[in-house]
């Protein structure tokens, strides 16, 4: 099966970087779309930044100009960098991506969650 597997939450002060990494793997004939949701306590879980097989990229407008999100194809990992960190971005971030296993059938997998906590 296709499990994806998260790295690099933690703590981190205001204004600070984190960057999180999602690495894919299993039985994939083509990753159509990789992407990170973030969910906070209470709150229900958003999209944050997607990034497509074509290289097209969407962000939430809370992260514009501040998160970037990148792949290496070769690794089947997609990266999130976080700059300028805002308390607001505490959260559990969670991989997903839209993974192709055979010719016309895909589906959507998650990873298990990294921990983000911005606190001074």
């Amino acid at each position: 099966q296709v499990q994806l597997v998260e790295s690099g939450g933690g703590l981190v002060q205001p204004g600070g970087s984190l960057r999180l990494s999602c690495a894919a793997s299993g039985s994939i004939f083509s990753i159509n779309v990789m992407g990170w949701y973030r969910q906070a306590p209470g709150k229900q879980r958003e999209l944050v930044a997607t990034i497509f097989s074509g290289g097209s990229t969407n962000y939430a407008d809370s992260v514009k100009g501040r998160f970037t999100i990148s792949r290496d194809n070769d690794k089947n990992t997609v990266y999130l960098q976080m700059n300028s960190l805002k308390p607001e971005d505490t959260a559990d971030y969670y991989c997903n991506a839209r993974v192709g296993v055979r010719v016309g059938v895909s589906y959507h997998y998650w990873g298990q969650g990294t921990e983000v906590t911005v606190s001074s």
